[in-house]
């Protein structure tokens, strides 16, 4: 089952090779360049930039004049950045390689911030968006966009009767919990208040990844990247070879009645203000 080996993200060619990002991430940075407040000559930040999709697009869109911060630990990821901003010849982006939990800038100094699906991957969400509150100018935005409770619920439910079936039933608990870590909209919009922030809009919306079968989902290369190691992570190592091979018969079962596999992605985008 080789499916099962899991991919590196922090080497050198997983981004010479890598572009899948776009695909995951653009549903949700779509809903932020929609209702995001694009001014000649604004500062933005960007939280958990990664790779730099929606750094880019903000830079480009909001013209030469304007300076957009990105913030990421991830220092392979704010490499490729500076990469392509070389080949397009951009000079209006800013590199933090750091935690935002400890933003190095001074209080008031931007316009808007952003983060795409950042907060799935805060280790402390309260500190960050404590910290965003900090920079943040007073009337600005913030605008956040994230994937709800509700994520995949077709895969989910697979997972469910397998474990069941498999008598691993002090499992589902686990599983129940790794499908509720992520927040809803109402939980984020809390953590939004707490930092400071006034919510003044919650767009939802969903998308589909579809798959000829459960086979395919498995072997896909992001599935594997992003969402493989949590899918073990509450299986011991001598149970997971048996509990996938299982799994994927289910899931192969489930497209071969539906005519395909199809999980639902929903969104949630946040629109908050600064008090002035």
């Amino acid at each position: 089952m080789e499916y099962l080996a899991e991919i590196n993200p922090h080497t050198d060619e997983f981004f010479e090779l890598y572009d899948e990002l776009p695909l995951w991430s653009a549903p949700f940075g779509l809903m932020i360049l929609d209702r995001a407040p694009l001014r000649p000559n604004q500062t933005t930040l960007d939280v958990g930039s990664g790779t730099g999709f929606l750094s880019i697009e903000l830079a480009e869109r909001c013209g030469e004049g304007s300076r957009v911060i990105a913030v990421d630990p991830w220092k392979t990821a704010m490499l490729q950045l500076r990469r392509k901003m070389k080949h397009r010849g951009l000079n209006n982006i800013t590199l933090l390689e750091q935690d935002a939990s400890v933003l190095s800038l001074p209080d008031d100094s931007v316009d808007l911030v952003v983060s795409n699906l950042g907060v799935n991957n805060f280790d402390d969400p309260p500190t960050i968006l404590t910290q965003c509150y900090r920079v943040a100018k007073p009337g600005s935005t913030f605008l956040l966009s994230t994937n709800v409770v509700g994520h995949m619920a077709e895969f989910y439910q697979v997972y469910h009767s397998v474990l069941s079936e498999l008598r691993k039933t002090d499992r589902l608990s686990a599983l129940e919990d790794h499908v509720n870590h992520r927040g809803t909209a109402n939980s984020v919009s809390l953590l939004l208040e707490d930092a400071g922030f006034r919510v003044i809009d919650v767009a939802t919306s969903s998308f589909r990844i579809r798959f000829a079968d459960g086979s395919a989902l498995l072997r896909h290369y992001f599935i594997r990247l992003g969402f493989l190691g949590g899918w073990k992570s509450f299986l011991e190592e001598d149970e997971i070879e048996e509990t996938f091979t299982v799994l994927e018969r289910r899931l192969n079962e489930l497209a071969q009645r539906e005519g395909e596999l199809a999980l639902t992605i929903p969104i949630a985008c946040l629109t908050a203000k600064k008090p002035e």
